[in-house]
Formats: C-alpha cells, sequence, structure tokens
C-alpha cells in the first residue's frame, strides 16, 4: 500500500484569507489545553465551537474548563456545548484525574468562568452545524468520540456532510496507554469509536504511535516558561502535574504532545505521511479498545469484519522536528 503525504488543509492555506470552519469536541485536559489554545492563536481557524466530553475529566468538568480557556483567549462568545456524561454502553465514564489533576488543570485553581454552556447538546451542536455549512466543517476530536458517535446516530447524512475528522486515537501497531492492548480514548468508548471509524465519513487518525515521539523536554517547557507568550505561564504552571506524572510512568523528563500533534495534523498535515485502510475496534475482552488496521496487504478469502466498509487515513510517519518546532513557536506567542 502506498503511502500518502499531506498538503493543504483541504484547499485551505493556513495563514490565508481563508478560514477553515472546525469544531473541537474535548476533554480539556492539560495537553488538550494547549491544543485549544493552539487554535485560538492560528490564523485561518474559524472555531464555530467546542463540545465536550469526559476523559481526562468528567463531562462537566470538561466544560468548565473549555469555558475557561475560550474566556482566557479572550474569546468568550465561542459556543461550548456539553456532551455526553458516559459511554454509549458502559455507565461510569473512565476518568484520568491521575495524570491531569483532579481539575483536569494540574490543580492549579483558577476562577470559575463567567460564561455559559450552550443550550444545545453536543451531539445536537456537532449536526446541526455540520448540517447549517455541509462539506464545510472540519471536527477535531481529541477525547473519547461519543459525542461524535451520537450525531452519526442523530443524523445518518452527518458522516457525508462533515469534511473530515480529525481523531486522536488509537496505537496503531504500537503498545497502548491504558493496557498494552488500548489507548485512552478508544478505551474510554470503544463502541463509538467503532461507529465512528465505520462511519464512511473522510477521516484521519493520530495515534499515540505518532504522538509520543514528540515530546516537550524540561529545557522546552524551561524554554516556554520564559518566552513572552501571553499564557506560557499558565501553560508551565498546569504542566508541572503532567510532567510529574510523565517522569513516573514512563520516564519521561518532559510531556508527549498528543492533543497539540493532532492539531498540527489538522492545520499541517504536510507533516505527517498517512496509509488507507478500514479500522475496527475491540469491544470486548482483554483487548477492549484496540484498534486494527488491514493494510491492504492480502486479499482475503472470504469476508470479515473489515469487510465492506471505508477506509480511514493513519497517521504513519511524522516529521518529529517540524512540528515540535510548530508547536513551541505557536505556544511562544500566545
Amino acid at each position: 500500500m502506498s503511502i500518502v503525504h499531506g498538503g493543504k488543509i483541504d484547499g485551505v492555506v493556513v495563514g490565508s484569507d481563508n478560514c477553515e470552519k472546525i469544531i473541537i469536541d474535548t476533554d480539556p485536559g492539560i495537553d488538550d489545553s494547549m491544543a485549544i489554545l493552539m487554535a485560538f492563536q492560528s490564523p485561518g481557524l474559524d472555531i464555530l465551537g467546542l463540545t465536550t466530553i469526559f476523559g481526562n475529566v468528567t463531562t462537566e468538568d470538561a466544560t468548565q474548563n473549555a469555558l475557561f480557556l475560550c474566556e482566557i483567549a479572550g474569546r468568550p462568545d465561542i459556543p461550548v456545548a456539553q456532551g455526553s456524561p458516559e459511554p454509549l454502553k458502559r455507565g461510569e465514564p473512565r476518568v484520568a484525574d491521575f495524570v491531569h489533576g483532579s481539575n483536569g488543570l494540574g490543580n492549579i485553581s483558577f476562577p470559575p468562568p463567567k460564561s455559559k454552556k450552550s443550550d444545545k447538546s453536543a451531539s445536537e451542536f456537532l449536526v446541526d452545524k455540520v448540517s447549517e455549512f455541509p462539506g464545510e466543517v472540519s471536527v477535531l476530536a481529541l477525547g473519547p468520540l461519543t459525542n461524535i458517535a451520537l450525531a452519526i446516530k442523530r443524523d445518518s447524512s452527518f458522516a457525508s456532510k462533515v469534511k473530515r475528522i480529525v481523531v486522536l486515537g488509537g496505537a496503531f501497531f504500537a503498545l497502548g496507554n491504558v493496557n498494552p492492548a488500548a489507548e485512552a480514548n478508544i478505551y474510554g468508548d470503544p463502541e463509538a469509536a467503532d461507529i465512528v471509524f465505520t462511519s464512511g465519513a473522510n477521516i484521519d487518525v493520530v495515534g499515540i504511535n505518532i504522538t509520543t515521539q514528540v515530546k516537550m523536554t524540561d529545557k522546552h517547557l524551561d524554554e516556554l516558561r520564559k518566552s513572552k507568550g501571553r499564557h506560557a505561564q499558565i501553560i508551565c504552571d498546569m504542566c508541572k502535574f503532567y510532567r510529574d506524572w510523565h517522569v513516573k510512568s514512563d520516564g519521561v523528563y518532559g510531556i508527549f504532545l498528543h492533543d497539540p500533534v493532532s492539531f498540527v495534523a489538522l492545520v499541517r498535515p504536510d507533516l505527517f505521511t498517512f496509509k488507507k485502510g478500514v479500522v475496527r475496534v475491540e469491544t470486548q475482552g482483554i483487548c477492549e479498545g484496540h484498534t486494527l488496521m488491514d493494510q491492504g496487504l492480502k486479499k482475503w478469502n472470504s469476508s470479515n469484519p473489515w469487510s465492506g466498509f471505508s477506509p480511514v487515513s493513519i497517521a504513519w510517519t511524522v516529521n518529529v522536528e517540524e512540528v515540535l518546532n510548530y508547536v513551541s513557536e505557536i505556544l511562544m506567542k500566545l
């Protein structure tokens, strides 16, 4: 199977007068916060709204954090629509407070946001915006895919009308970060992930086999703290908890940039290569949450659970130095 290279954002050059309409589905979260603030700082993006989901925190806390991030970015006008409080079929959600702190922001105290969440649910907001601008809205999905799956269930045409969905999730031919089989976002709602990956939507997936290659070391964090970025101090304060967890969990003296790397895949796909293939998600047993891609290397003699579904694009390689430079440059301007 050939590797295909990215280029423009589906014809939109970042920094041009054209604007890419995006919705960020998120569970902020420290690295989510970094990606969201990067998005607000990036020219060429028209952020239609944020939708929230459980994962790094509860959905309710994710909503409060999203409202707070909009406010400190000077964009309290951005709608924040609260999503599902739990997975499609699994009851109580898994919350990674041990990674991001009890409030999702590294246990740093911030004043409560003044703005209020949207009256619409996340899935309703997603469907409405994609229907309002068919073929124009991209979704950056940074948490479990419950809201996206609910949007697909709500409107059968959603998958064909959304321009692109960039998913942070999965661990393709690599170890997971919840257990050896699964990555956290997919493990958080494997049924939802399987619905999304088999929906026929135009999907780019950035797995932790890619994001763990891009590390912001202690040296990079120190440079960020000393920069003139407007939010550099807040980001570095939040990152202390996140960094200490990386030392204990992975022996990494710094942080993995999961969500910022996925944001870069949205705006600079030329810094990645992709392979296409059908992806299915295991929903039971010891490998639940496992993402397995049919690379198309074999012609099967009979049908199997991968047969008949549209392929998605999987990030296969990453220009680590250029992505890290891109993230650092934006964060130091914040």
